[in-house]
């Protein structure tokens, strides 16, 4: 066709009208769906109205990349044999709860069974008391440790993480990976992709030749085009063995080793697990796995799930939650944490952007006299998400809350406690993001001794840390005004 007549046609006003009206079309025919058809918030659907009609055609690209959901049918399913055990195993625990039978060595566990029972009718999140943990808050000792347990496994090892990067420290663990398996252990690797959106499967080659296994979970067709690019596998689990686990917020790149000259110093938190929890972190890491390996999955077998003779006396539950769930399990712990505190709450976390219940509970606790401690860093690496953080930050210094900024680098811990009674500490933050759109997982543990631990850990940070003061927050430019009035209106998708 002749540039000048496909000119002449691109310019007609009654293409121009057919297209308005196709684009305008398509948008409606979205935003009926967003409404009656899918399972999301008011704001999350007001905030993508707004969105598809201010923006008709990037909006609609933004949306089918981010805006999609994920159906309620279960993504993870275990073998028949082990759903029947779990849920005969949560069934008697639930039963014993009920019954006050159930024994803790620590009186803390007792005093919030309802917090135990609420996971465990929800998330089957079974409840074991023989724990012993590690607690990192220097990424160094934590890759020290991880890098030891594995050249000391004998028979598997269980590596999942978001985000795996193949830099200076990333190849330390490749090549302990792959010297494992070539002696005889049994090596599965998961990666988010695009949270290891510089990894590709063939740079696992060695691993599999070796007869490793390797998978990226939700997987993109092409570069940058991913449907389900909003719904990531935010996890963190290594099990070695069945007797050793990881869980907590730092993944695997030279950056969460203050490596990144933009980055600075990083300071995250992370849990080296032994006892009864490690099995529910093996279920977990299963379950994950065999929803993207049908060729090679992990079967049920005992060694993975060796007799539990450990001898600590931490209880703990492991919880997971994701968007192909019906309760936001995570989310309901953090809230049962909150309205249970009765002195005071302490929260770390690199995103503060809670939805309306998690702010309402802050609130109520404020409101009660119990002391709301909350600790988030001082710059960004999401411009929007950052300003959205500080806003809400901003509002709970005015309510009565003390809040910190974390000023050598950046800051990444994922913690609640609350009472030096109960503390949780694992992958998901503050926001609606951990809550509703990724795959997240998080211990719940039921300990004095750690949480107190973990209180200092704060008091500590604190040192590293300028207060938000309302002054301070008061006498912000019109220009940080602005970008939080902007992170503030499409908050519900960040």
């Amino acid at each position: 066709m002749d540039a000048g007549v496909l000119y002449s046609l691109l310019d007609s006003p009654l293409i121009v009208t057919v297209v308005t009206i196709l684009v305008f079309g398509i948008n409606f025919v979205l935003a009926i769906g967003m409404i009656f058809l899918e399972r999301r918030s008011a704001q999350s659907i007001w905030a993508w109205l707004l969105v598809l009609f201010f923006l008709p055609v990037i909006g609609f690209l933004l949306y089918l990349l981010f805006g999609g959901t994920i159906r309620s049918d279960k993504i993870f399913k275990m073998d028949k044999s082990q759903e029947i055990e779990l849920e005969d195993l949560v069934t008697e625990q639930l039963e014993k709860i009920s019954d006050d039978a159930l024994d803790f060595t620590d009186p803390v566990a007792e005093k919030h069974k309802q917090q135990i029972h609420m996971l465990l009718h929800n998330n089957q999140s079974f409840i074991t008391t023989n724990n012993e943990i590690t607690t990192f808050t220097d990424m160094h000792d934590k890759f020290d440790a991880m890098l030891e347990d594995i050249e000391a496994a004998e028979d598997h090892i269980n590596f999942q993480y978001y985000a795996f990067k193949l830099d200076d420290i990333g190849t330390r663990i490749y090549n302990a990976l792959l010297k494992k398996q070539r002696e005889g252990v049994r090596v599965r690797i998961l990666y988010d992709d695009i949270g290891s959106r510089s990894l590709a499967l063939r740079h696992f080659k060695d691993i599999e030749e070796a007869g490793g296994a390797v998978e990226a979970f939700f997987s993109s067709w092409m570069p940058l085009i991913n449907p389900r690019m909003n719904y990531r596998n935010h996890r963190k689990i290594v099990v070695i063995d069945g007797q050793i686990g990881y869980i907590g917020g730092s993944n695997v790149a030279d950056k969460y080793l203050g490596r990144d000259p933009k980055m600075g110093a990083w300071r995250d938190t992370h849990l080296r697990v032994t006892g009864g929890a490690v099995q529910a972190l093996q279920l977990r890491f299963m379950m994950d796995w065999n929803s993207h390996n049908n060729h090679l999955p992990m079967e049920y077998e005992e060694k993975y799930f060796p007799d539990d003779t450990h001898d600590g006396n931490t209880a703990m539950q492991i919880s997971s939650s994701g968007p192909d769930e019906t309760h936001q399990e995570i989310k309901y712990g953090y809230l049962k944490m909150i309205y249970s505190a009765q002195d005071s709450i302490y929260i770390q976390s690199p995103y503060f952007i809670p939805d309306q219940a998690v702010t309402e509970a802050l609130h109520v606790a404020i409101l009660s006299g119990v002391k709301v401690n909350i600790m988030m860093p001082s710059f960004t690496d999401h411009p929007l998400v950052y300003w959205g953080s500080y806003s809400n930050a901003g509002a709970m210094a005015k309510m009565g809350a003390d809040v910190y900024l974390y000023t050598p680098g950046f800051f990444h811990p994922k913690m609640v406690m609350i009472d030096d009674e109960i503390v949780s500490v694992g992958t998901t933050n503050i926001d609606n993001r951990s809550f509703l759109l990724n795959f997240e997982i998080n211990a719940f543990i039921y300990d004095s001794g750690e949480a107190v631990r973990q209180r200092k850990i704060f008091e500590e940070d604190i040192k590293d840390c300028e207060p938000l003061t309302i002054e301070r927050y008061e006498q912000r430019s019109l220009w940080i005004k602005f970008k939080e009035g902007v992170a503030n209106l499409i908050e519900p998708l960040l």
